[in-house]
């Protein structure tokens, strides 16, 4: 075992107490003088690592010893430690642990050594105290945990700050077959990928991932981990910590929102910039050509014609100025109060507002709101059914009649609208990122304006909910429109 022939005179000149450290933790060899120093006789019953931890050594000195112990098993980590070991009498003995460093000669071997050094508790303690206080100090003001996974023996281990941190009691023992359950549904796959390719390939991984506590509470942490290797450079486990950075990433999450939220309203002033400039400069030009062309021409049959032009600019004129005013008006009111509203009382007035509409599309109008009821803008939620009905009958298949269907229902808290119909379709490779611009249309109906979608988006959003849409061409189109959480009180009812 030894190639340093001067071991065995080391020990006995110094009777210095150790453990040979086997290959599977748990499994240590004690030495006589080990044992001796406490008081003890060899009996297999006591001489284990587990009874060493749970009757022997101080409570209060198990964590940490337990933390750089279990590093030094797993990777040969050098370390020094105080302790408490109870001797046979009932009383505590401080003893300095090391490894083969401290030794007053370099000590060659294939296996780990750990020494055990008897020091005077008075000259020590507070140095033990200091020790195990700014060990679980950092831990705790950092938020971060350890943890180790082995292989070999097919076990997990935590240490107490892990536990705290995912809420499990301090005997709580970790479980390899339950290790998808520390983790988020939504990133558990995130997690399986990072350990395989960490197992099998040896590639380290610093992440950001979703775990889930005892509680089943969410919360977001930094996972960094690594693999740990044999003498034979075989992977036999995965060591790692991670750290509570839930509060950083919820303010960075809301930072990055508000940052879209910018950029959203930026392009909806560049956008409404563009509006007045174009389409108000090119109705202004036009009028004053043909202002210019009635002055030069003196047959007033002409000239009557001309004025007959005039009256169709300003109409167009007119309706650009309302368009506009309706996006101010709509931006202007997002802070007004909330009622609350029904969604089968609104679709109810808005199917006996068009029902000619409906009747000439032979439309049928199919519902099932398991969410009954919603803190909103009465006006808007009549504008949002009103102009998704209508373009599904606008927009109706030729060769069927039009069929609407309209759901409400909640999915993690909060209240989902879709309204999906059988129409025509929109080719959203085409058209992807124009659907909800002003003025613009995707079919070749005559009397296709390109401003409803436009307008529902903005009524949407100005009260923090989102649209999107999902369609192929020939077979339907279905909006999902999300409420916004914050400002809304449901009541969630099976009609």
């Amino acid at each position: 075992m030894l190639q340093n022939q001067l071991f065995d005179q080391v020990l006995k000149d110094f009777n210095t107490p150790y453990w040979v450290i086997s290959s599977e933790m748990g499994n240590e060899e004690w030495s006589s003088s080990f044992l001796e120093s406490l008081g003890y006789t060899s009996d297999p019953a006591t001489q284990n690592f587990t009874y060493f931890l749970d009757h022997m050594l101080h409570p209060e000195d198990r964590e940490v010893f337990y933390d750089k112990y279990k590093t030094y098993h797993a990777e040969g980590a050098e370390f020094k430690h105080y302790v408490r070991i109870k001797n046979y009498r009932g009383t505590y003995k401080l003893f300095r642990i090391s490894t083969r460093e401290e030794l007053p000669i370099d000590i060659q071997s294939d296996v780990k050594l750990l020494f055990f050094f008897e020091v005077m508790i008075e000259k020590a303690a507070e140095s033990l105290r200091k020790d195990n206080f700014y060990y679980k100090e950092t831990a705790e003001m950092t938020a971060t945990g350890s943890w180790y996974v082995d292989f070999v023996n097919k076990k997990s281990y935590w240490d107490f700050e892990t536990r705290r941190i995912l809420e499990y009691p301090e005997d709580y023992v970790p479980s390899l077959s339950q290790s998808a359950s520390y983790y988020a549904s939504a990133y558990r796959q995130q997690a399986a990928d990072l350990f395989f390719n960490c197992a099998v390939a040896g590639k380290r991984f610093d992440t950001e991932i979703k775990m889930l506590t005892a509680t089943e509470r969410e919360f977001w942490v930094r996972a960094i981990g690594k693999p740990v290797y044999n003498e034979q450079k075989e992977i036999i486990g995965i060591r790692g910590v991670f750290q509570d950075i839930d509060d950083q990433k919820e303010k960075e999450l809301g930072l990055r929102q508000s940052i879209e939220i910018i950029e959203n309203q930026n392009s909806r002033l560049s956008n409404f910039a563009h509006i007045v400039s174009h389409n108000l400069r090119s109705h202004s030009s036009n009028l004053s050509l043909l202002v210019q062309l009635i002055e030069t021409i003196d047959d007033q049959e002409e000239k009557v014609n001309l004025i007959d032009d005039i009256k169709d600019i300003s109409t167009s004129l007119n309706t650009t100025i309302e368009h506009l005013n309706e996006i101010v008006t709509i931006h202007t009111n997002a802070g007004q109060k909330l009622e609350s509203v029904s969604f089968r009382k609104t679709l109810d007035t808005i199917q006996g507002s068009i029902r000619h509409i409906i009747a000439s599309g032979q439309t049928k109008i199919e519902t099932d709101f398991q969410v009954k009821e919603i803190q909103y803008v009465p006006a808007y939620l009549e504008s949002i059914f009103l102009n998704l009905i209508t373009n599904a009958i606008k927009y109706k298949h030729p060769d069927r009649d039009a069929k609407v269907c309209i759901r409400t229902y909640t999915k993690k808290g909060v209240t989902i609208l879709e309204v999906s119909d059988n129409g025509q379709g929109i080719d959203l490779d085409q058209f992807g990122d124009k659907v909800f611009g002003m003025y613009k249309t995707f079919h070749y109906n005559k009397d296709a304006v390109g401003i409803g979608l436009f307008m529902t988006r903005n009524q949407i959003e100005s009260l923090g909910g989102t649209i999107g849409i999902e369609s192929e061409v020939d077979k339907g189109t279905k909006f999902t429109i999300t409420f916004d959480k914050s400002k809304e009180n449901i009541k969630d009812k099976t009609e």
